[in-house]
């Protein structure tokens, strides 16, 4: 019915005409079903039900690893050769470090991610709210490091403080936070530095100010540890050439199977190559993201660049 009313305006006796019309407009009518059905197709993997229509293009890995926050033995990343080299890389700079904000936005001009450094675990005299912190850690100095004091108490003022330097590194356009020093309580050193938080209690506190970053719109990298950890959004380890791959195994891989961005930042290293190639062989995956101190260059190494 709907063929021959598209056509009825030839008039008869013209049936090759009227033939070709109802082929035509059969053909017409075939072709307006497959468009709307790849429309529909396209609005159901955009997403049913939701407005964002954005592609990540920052889920990319591995990824090239730039560090301007620290290194073991030499000089970091400088904020120089980040801007010329680093391209849809992650990118962990100390943003309380002078001149450091003011170069953000350059940083990110080349796709790059931005990792906002934070000892979580520790308070340290060089910084402007040390004072802040004071009456919230240890009385004695870390032994490794001796202008930083482990945190002590977690379940009072102390988060708030830490959430004021979130909320600067959100204001000046940070992508993650990275947390350090996150794994600092344990038995050992409840004992030996009189630390009053429990270890569930410490747990608890870091995952706080990891859901305080979310909230905020940044992701969480947690530091050397994973366990208790889920919910952050990837992990860097410091690995070196003595002792490599100490972390949890386990809980590595299930970050790497979930398709979460697995850092490796290996230090004091003659041939980074062989210790990469290693890593990635072991857990049978390329997806590891990789930055090494190499002893011949001395300075940071990197791959996985584009």
């Amino acid at each position: 019915m709907a063929l021959a009313s598209s056509c009825s305006g030839l008039k008869s006796p013209i049936p090759k005409s009227f033939a070709r019309c109802l082929i035509t407009t059969f053909i017409r009518n075939k072709i307006m079903k497959k468009v709307s059905l790849m429309v529909l197709g396209v609005w159901v993997l955009v997403g049913c039900g939701s407005t964002d229509t954005t592609i990540d293009t920052k889920k990319n890995i591995p990824r090239a690893v730039f560090n301007q926050a620290y290194q073991e033995n030499y000089q970091p990343d400088s904020i120089a050769e980040i801007i010329a080299e680093a391209k849809d890389a992650y990118v962990l700079v100390d943003p309380f470090d002078a001149d450091v904000v003011s170069q953000i936005s350059e940083i990110k001009i080349k796709n790059n991610s931005i990792g906002g450094y934070i000892s979580a675990g520790t308070g340290e005299i060089y910084r402007d709210d040390f004072s802040e912190l004071e009456p919230y850690l240890s009385s004695e100095a870390w032994e490794d490091w001796d202008d930083e004091f482990f945190v002590s108490e977690t379940t009072t003022g102390i988060v708030s403080i830490m959430k004021k330097r979130i909320d600067k590194m959100a204001t000046w356009g940070l992508d993650w936070v990275e947390f350090d020093n996150m794994d600092w309580l344990d038995d050992e050193s409840r004992n030996n530095y009189h630390l009053k938080a429990t270890v569930a209690e410490a747990k608890n506190y870091i995952n706080t100010l990891c859901d305080y970053t979310h909230s905020k719109g940044m992701k969480c990298m947690a530091k050397n540890t994973v366990n208790g950890f889920e919910n952050f959004d990837g992990v860097l380890y410091e690995s070196f050439s003595s002792n490599k791959n100490w972390w949890n195994r386990e809980g590595t891989q299930k970050f790497l199977d979930e398709n979460k961005l697995v850092i490796i930042n290996h230090y004091n290293e003659r041939n980074c190559d062989s210790v990469y190639n290693a890593y990635k062989s072991y857990y049978k995956s390329k997806n590891i993201s990789f930055i090494c101190e190499d002893v011949a260059l001395k300075k940071y190494k990197h791959y996985n660049a584009k």
